[in-house]
């Protein structure tokens, strides 16, 4: 299945529209309010108008919440630890939660290592019930002979997100955990047995439970249709994408803050109509 993106001619306004009537939103990271080191026009005007109402909750499994604070305060948006969802973070916390006494192979970054032991797992190299992947900065030959040699074993594959790649400065393209999983897949042959990342729901739901909304009172805004799309309209959620490579074209962060505003000062009626993501098959 493929996904296509349908974009009306009036969506923007639509767009404008959905987005004032949101109580709350959930907002994806890379792509969306950051590429690498530099902030998107828009963002911080984005977080301070919903100041309290919002999340960020993104696929990064190399950074803890806490050093995303910290990059992002770099960036001149000022984001407290607790408004960060991240997809390594909640990885390590399900394999704490569901298999406390599990023997974790976890290929990850240090960062996402450290709080990996401060919670408490059990990372070993060898005899691994789990082999959990998240984005490796030092994934190499060695380290992917040894994730194999223990998911032939029978140890079991989890994976943060499936993502291949987030967009990064001056239009490059950064890999990401998906690429390092179509590797060891394909040497393994061994599926993962879960993915924590976006699409999938137990991120998207983490955010939902930090701000205390619902579904219906939210809106996802985020870059990719595979991952926010797809995981808001599981969960029921509006979607507004911007920057996303759909063909019919895109609109920015800064033109939906100013479509919000003409909403807004219109007191246009907030129809059903908004920027939609649909599955399809091909």
């Amino acid at each position: 299945m493929n996904l296509k993106c349908n974009i009306e001619p009036t969506a923007i306004q639509d767009a404008g529209a959905c987005l004032a009537s949101a109580s709350h939103l959930i907002i994806d990271l890379d792509g969306t309010l950051i590429r690498e080191d530099e902030a998107i026009e828009g963002a911080a005007e984005l977080l301070a108008r919903f100041r309290d109402r919002y999340v960020i909750v993104s696929n990064n499994s190399t950074h803890t919440a806490h050093g995303v604070a910290r990059r992002l305060r770099r960036l001149g948006l000022r984001v407290e630890p607790e408004r960060i969802v991240l997809a390594g973070e909640q990885t390590v916390d399900f394999m704490r939660r569901q298999h406390p006494a599990a023997r974790i192979l976890l290929a990850a970054s240090a960062a996402l290592r450290r709080h990996a032991v401060r919670s408490g797992c059990l990372l070993v190299e060898s005899e691994a019930d789990f082999v959990v992947l998240g984005l490796d900065p030092l994934f190499d030959y060695a380290r992917l002979s040894l994730m194999i040699d223990q998911l032939r074993r029978g140890a079991r594959l989890v994976v943060t997100n499936g993502d291949l790649s987030h967009p990064g400065a001056n239009g490059t393209r950064v890999p990401e955990t998906g690429a390092l999983l179509a590797a060891v897949v394909a040497a393994s042959g061994v599926p993962p047995a879960w993915f924590i990342g976006k699409p999938e729901a137990p991120l998207l739901r983490e955010g939902l439970r930090r701000l205390g909304a619902t579904p219906a009172s939210t809106v996802v805004i985020g870059d990719n249709p595979a991952t926010d799309a797809i995981g808001a309209h599981n969960l029921g959620m509006r979607c507004l994408l911007v920057d996303s490579a759909c063909p019919a074209g895109t609109a920015t962060l800064a033109a939906l803050l100013r479509a919000q505003d003409a909403a807004c000062s219109s007191a246009a009626p907030v129809g059903a109509a908004f920027i939609r993501s649909r599955l399809a098959n091909a």
